[in-house]
């Protein structure tokens, strides 16, 4: 997939780099040019960047967009959407490529220091020499850029808007759910860096302590290269910033996304929609009609141009349901909750640890892509769910549609067998033929449990917006094993789900 994406953005660079120089008669008209230029980052590191600059415009000085690259991708990934806004609004683009990877030199440090530091070395050689205004700066990115647009908008004053796209904020609770390794993220991300960067020396001490089992260890570097850590500084400064991000993400869970979110104080605007990881905004980098960059174009028009375009006066979360629908507006996260119905998790069941059934919350990035491109989701046959290695709770069936809208939590009584054990809560709409299609999913380790005691157990699955259909209803399953996950659930073992009656156990379903 990505082989394919950088051809493609190298068919749509050559294209409009071809436009851009045309005929001095079509300069006259507002255009663009495209230049690779060596940025010199925090301490002389060379990155390499695309630089897009407005043409027929005047002399400048110009808005400024900085666009730091996604892990692993080069500084072609957002050329075609620079070349939209430069020709469209006049902006100075730089999309660059992120340190310790391709052309840009030093090593990966996973959005430490001198990554974030670059974001300011860059804007500094913007106003310098490519005609970008320092006091109209903005900062977009994908992933690993957008990471770096949120530290950055922290750190350096100037940045008056950010647009931040298919982000993390917090990385332990991203890639660590509930003392929980999300491996097939790990792995991808490691595979990824080794392929495309030199990875230093925080990336290498991080990946041994992984290999070893002590992915504990590597919590440290979490705060400071987490926005959620940031989150003062950035209100403090009255940054603008937009949030998108996919329902299904497998990198980075949108729950972080809206806890974020609501901590915000200054201009903001939340966008969940289906999919997985960059899949909302992948064609719209390419510079391709995308609902995603024309919510980011309209937004730095707005907060740094001040075009009266109106997104400051429509509502802020923008939710499109998982599976399938039109964007819905609300004033806030919290306003997407209505209300909320509970679930009886009744009875006492008994299960065998660390055996994996059908209840699965599917293949990072392929799943997501799937339920956002095809609506095709991650699906189950809840009458063969093996009842010995699963616990399985239905609801009533639906007499009209309803929608899931908020954080479905579970309140669970446990005894484990065991000191460590991981527990798989996956949510699912189910038809009258048993047939099912996972809503939402989380995961939670047990450590240091006391084998035969009961616990109870809170679990906040991810955020979803999903519409039930009516003669349908919602089925709870929990396990032990998700092939996504690394898990400490163990061949013979068990785990005990009960109902005591002075703190009954119960799933709050979030309705809209």
């Amino acid at each position: 997939m990505r082989r394919s994406l950088l051809l493609l953005l190298a068919l749509v660079t050559s294209l409009l780099t071809t436009t851009a120089l045309v005929s001095p008669v079509a300069s006259a008209a507002p255009g663009f040019t495209v230049t690779y230029r060596t940025v010199p980052g925090e301490g002389g590191t060379p990155l390499g960047a695309y630089v897009v600059e407005p043409t027929g415009r005047g002399a400048g000085p110009f808005p400024l967009l900085v666009m730091p690259s996604s892990w692993s991708l080069p500084n072609i990934e957002y050329v075609g959407a620079a070349a939209k806004l430069a020709h469209e609004s006049g902006y100075v683009v730089v999309s660059y490529t992120s340190r310790g990877f391709h052309d840009s030199g030093g090593a990966i440090d996973v959005a430490g220091p001198e990554t974030v530091a670059d974001v300011s070395r860059v804007i500094d050689w913007a106003v310098a020499n490519a005609r970008g205004d320092a006091t109209e700066v903005g900062v977009a990115g994908i992933s690993y850029g957008a990471g770096q647009a949120l530290l950055a908008a922290a750190a350096d004053p100037r940045v008056d808007a950010v647009a931040a796209l298919s982000t993390w904020t917090d990385l332990a609770r991203s890639l660590y759910p509930n003392e929980t390794v999300n491996e097939q993220a790990v792995e991808l991300l490691l595979a990824a860096g080794h392929l495309t960067g030199r990875p230093g020396p925080v990336l290498r001490d991080a990946e041994a302590a992984y290999r070893e089992g002590r992915f504990a260890d590597v919590l440290p570097i979490s705060p400071p290269r987490s926005a959620a850590s940031k989150v003062d500084a950035i209100n403090a400064s009255g940054t603008a910033v937009l949030l998108g991000n996919a329902w299904n993400d497998g990198l980075f869970a949108p729950g972080q996304i809206t806890d974020f979110y609501t901590r915000l104080t200054g201009p903001k605007r939340l966008m969940l929609s289906p999919g997985d990881h960059a899949t909302a905004e992948l064609f719209g980098a390419a510079g391709l009609p995308d609902e995603i960059w024309e919510s980011v174009g309209r937004w730095f028009d707005h907060h740094l141009r001040g075009v009266a375009n109106g997104v400051d006066r429509e509502n802020p979360v923008q939710l499109k349901p998982n599976n399938g629908g039109t964007w819905r507006g609300f004033p806030t996260w919290a306003a997407a909750t209505r209300t909320r119905e509970t679930l009886p998790l009744t009875g006492t069941t008994r299960i065998g640890a660390g055996r994996a059934t059908l209840a699965d919350s599917g293949t990072l990035l392929v799943s997501g892509a799937l339920q956002g491109f095809l609506r095709i989701p991650t699906g189950v046959s809840l009458p063969l769910v093996d009842r010995t290695a699963a616990a399985v709770w239905t609801g009533p069936v639906r007499p009209t549609a309803t929608t899931v809208s908020g954080t479905p939590r579970a309140h669970l009584t446990v005894t484990p067998g065991r000191a460590d054990t991981t527990l798989f809560a996956h949510l699912y709409e189910v038809g009258p033929l048993g047939l099912g299609a996972l809503v939402t999913h989380q995961p939670i380790t047990l450590r240091g449990a006391q084998p035969g005691v009961a616990r109870t157990v809170d679990v906040d699955l991810n955020p979803v917006v999903w519409d039930v259909a009516a003669g349908n209803r919602l089925a709870l399953v929990v396990d032990t094993v998700d092939a996504r996950y690394d898990e400490e659930s163990a061949l013979g073992s068990t785990v005990t789900f009960s109902s005591p009656a002075h703190d009954p156990s119960r799933l709050e379903i979030p309705l809209g």
